[in-house]
């Protein structure tokens, strides 16, 4: 029996097949399958790696949030928000996971897209790759950070001065808070698809982009910043909204998960006639049971998800990290916002574009603008230009 059957118990989403002539099988896209599931054993290697780096080593520590103490217009929703997420998980552990799989004795769409957008969580310091543009606040409980771990990491980093990572919030967050939107997302293009059958697919996903950006604007500019959750200091504040304050919005943040949101309803939304995503096409093809038929069937489901943050977020934002602009003074004074990374108490100063930009294994500028470099590190020699010997032998 095939682990998509029974298609009244599966997700509600849009057949591709009826809407853009791609339901039937081709050679193509029975490998499909076994190209995302590839994607996503690397991304799952990663993820692992990370893990297991990061609880075993240096770095497994809590970020003290320094003598600022943050406000209590910042204490109350933050804390609320974390009991809030905690108190669902387990419902959305039983809804999306444990009872599709009791009654159906495998694991839903749904159920694969929670555990996915779980794991997902292990790319979020990413942004940070070269330059820490974003921080959160580290009186949230933490265990520090596993950036530093993440293969080719060039952004300073020393144990307990780390970008933290609030795990109370995040794991929840990403597991069944960005499904929950996903599925949100889907309801809205149900809707638009049913009031205007005639759309077309690509302007169904622009508007869906839209207003993914629109929602991210709500949730990010106007509440998750000003409470404090997190700031964006070295964002571009040319390209920001409340620019110069810790609560500043740059306007491509939108642009960058908006495209994240809408990338991940679509892969939700567009099934073919038998409920499968675009990267689940040639499961049938798979040999070797039913079990591995569904873990192959993960690794492609969590390879799509994986490549929309990666591709459409943490790739431009790496690069937009790059180029920020001085992190404002709002920021710089609270040290929930600054644990030690930069500024006082420290002899490095914060990310500036006027200043060199160090990594963690480079000498730095201190505040008094001499180069500090590395124990046992030496300027480089000058090497002479080799030249024609003249008839002199000189």
């Amino acid at each position: 029996m095939s682990d998509l059957s029974n298609r009244r118990k599966t997700p509600i989403t849009e057949s591709v097949g009826s809407t853009a002539g791609l339901g039937t099988a081709t050679p193509r896209a029975s490998s499909a399958v076994k190209i995302w599931a590839t994607v996503g054993a690397v991304f799952l290697a990663y993820t692992l790696y990370v893990f297991v780096r990061w609880v075993s080593g240096p770095y497994f520590e809590p970020v003290a949030g320094g003598p600022s103490e943050p406000p209590m217009y910042m204490q109350i929703p933050l804390m609320v928000n974390a009991i809030v997420l905690w108190i669902g998980l387990p419902f959305a552990l039983w809804f999306f996971l444990i009872r599709p799989w009791v009654r159906e004795k495998r694991i839903t769409l749904d159920g694969m897209l929670l555990v996915s957008m779980g794991l997902m969580m292990f790319q979020d310091p990413m942004l940070n790759y070269y330059s820490t543009w974003c921080t959160y606040n580290a009186w949230l409980w933490n265990r520090g950070s596993w950036a530093p771990h993440i293969p080719g990491w060039v952004a300073h980093e020393e144990p307990g001065h780390t970008v933290p990572e609030p795990l109370l919030t995040n794991i929840p967050g990403y597991m069944y808070g960005v499904l929950l939107l996903t599925i949100v997302g889907c309801w809205i293009m149900r809707r638009i698809k049913n009031r205007w059958p005639a759309i077309s697919n690509l302007r169904l996903i622009l508007v869906t982009y839209a207003i993914a950006f629109v929602f991210d604007f709500i949730m990010e500019a106007l509440i998750m910043l000003p409470i404090g959750f997190y700031s964006y200091p070295g964002a571009i504040q040319s390209l920001s909204f409340n620019a110069g304050t810790y609560y500043q919005w740059p306007v491509y943040e939108g642009l960058m998960w908006g495209g994240v949101q809408a990338a991940l309803c679509c892969l939700r939304f567009f099934t073919d006639d038998r409920g499968r995503t675009v990267v689940e096409r040639g499961i049938d093809s798979v040999r070797g049971g039913f079990a591995k038929q569904q873990f192959v069937r993960f690794l492609a489901i969590f390879g799509g998800v994986s490549a929309c943050f990666f591709l459409f977020y943490n790739v431009p934002a790496t690069w937009l990290g790059m180029h920020a602009d001085p992190w404002p003074e709002d920021v710089q004074k609270r040290s929930y916002f600054n644990p030690g990374i930069c500024g006082e108490g420290t002899d490095r100063p914060c990310p500036n574009p006027d200043l060199p930009l160090p990594t963690k294994h480079s000498g730095y500028n201190n505040h008094q603008g001499r180069l500090v470099l590395p124990e046992g590190v030496a300027i480089p020699s000058v090497v002479p230009i080799q030249r024609p010997v003249g008839a002199d032998g000189e």
